[in-house]
């Protein structure tokens, strides 16, 4: 084995395609240092792009979904004949079978959402990986119920790009509430937001909300909106740029996601997006359950509530709208936890798991 070993990362999810888990696996390749990566991926352009930092495949992903993870497969096991990896970082539990089959260790990296919708896969992960990675305790429980009684677990919370520090001067303007999701999950609690509007404004009548993101719930979300009279201080800003979206989390008063824990979902698994939130010197308001307990500290960061309660909702948000010296501390206590979860950071712990891994295989 090289001293650096070769890691291949096996993911339907990475760039250009926009998610969380997008987000946080092409940070931890662009951020290794002691490791060698490869990525084989889906994507409608074949080959490495200029944006890429180490070799990329990429895999069509026309037809039905079943297909597609078929074909992703058998690309990864072609790559791993090819490259000849000492380990494999699963980046999703529909991987796992290939990664399984190359022969070499392979770790397994778990979120919150898979393990619910698929919980036969995910044990099946779990019981042939030489460990996993979690981003919380959120993730940790879930695993165990699912299996991983006999797999090292490690907990390692997601990176960010740590914005510069904030400035005020953004949010001297209306009071504005940010929300920043694609529009497809529901236990994001859009609609617990959109019911908590009037309520909020009945307190702070100039408040104004954002949602940033799109998705197939935007047309039901707008419709809610105009039925519970509040269409006039909704604005569904769609898909924007990275500089728009940090500008917006810079502007807001208050940045909203009361993430629920329905039946039979994971819910969310840590929530990257809080700590971007924070990084910007923006308080949160955050649900009670789930990897936001994880990402966000009560009464430091931000405000847990009962995501399912909209009032209590609306009354933590109007809160922050309301006092501005809160609104601030909070803020400020955001922005010093986020710097605790740069890439610098969070890597190294990533890169220890498959470094240990790789050494089994020797």
């Amino acid at each position: 084995m090289s001293a650096a070993p070769r890691v291949l990362l096996l993911t339907p999810d990475y760039p250009p395609a926009r998610g969380g888990i997008q987000y946080l696996l092409n940070g931890i390749v662009r951020h290794a240092s002691r490791v060698r990566f490869r990525v084989v991926t889906l994507g409608d352009r074949p080959g490495t792009s200029e944006e890429d930092t180490v070799p990329v495949r990429r895999v069509a992903s026309p037809g039905p979904r079943g297909a597609t993870v078929a074909r992703l497969n058998a690309a990864a096991l072609a790559e791993a004949r090819s490259w000849r990896p000492d380990v494999v970082l699963s980046g999703h539990v529909v991987m796992a079978p290939a990664a399984r089959l190359t022969g070499v260790p392979y770790v397994q990296y778990l979120y919150a959402k898979e393990i619910a919708y698929r919980p036969r896969l995910s044990a099946y992960a779990l019981r042939h990986a030489c460990a996993g990675i979690v981003l919380g305790s959120h993730g940790r429980r879930l695993a165990l119920a699912a299996g991983a009684t006999n797999t090292p677990l490690h907990a390692i919370p997601p990176g960010i790009d740590l914005s510069p520090p904030p400035s005020t001067t953004a949010r001297d303007r209306a009071p504005l509430i940010v929300n920043v999701a694609r529009l497809e999950d529901r236990y994001k609690g859009f609609d617990v937001l959109i019911r908590a509007l009037p309520l909020i404004r009945s307190r702070v009548p100039n408040a104004m909300m954002t949602f940033v993101g799109d998705g197939p719930l935007r047309a039901s979300l707008e419709a809610l909106a105009r039925s519970n009279g509040c269409a006039d201080a909704l604005h569904c800003a769609g898909s924007v740029s990275n500089a728009e979206r940090d500008a917006l989390l810079s502007a807001a008063t208050v940045f909203a996601m009361p993430g629920r824990l329905p039946a039979g979902s994971g819910g969310e698994g840590f929530g990257i997006v809080y700590l971007e939130a924070g990084a910007h010197g923006t308080p949160v308001v955050a649900g009670n359950v789930g990897g936001a307990v994880d990402a966000v500290v009560h009464g430091q960061t931000g405000l847990l509530v009962d995501p399912e309660d909209h009032v209590a909702v609306g009354a933590a948000i109007s809160s922050l709208l309301e006092d501005r010296e809160l609104a601030a501390r909070l803020g400020a206590g955001g922005r010093q936890w986020a710097e605790g979860f740069t890439w610098a950071t969070v890597v190294p712990k990533v890169e220890d798991v498959l470094i240990a891994a790789a050494a089994r295989g020797r």
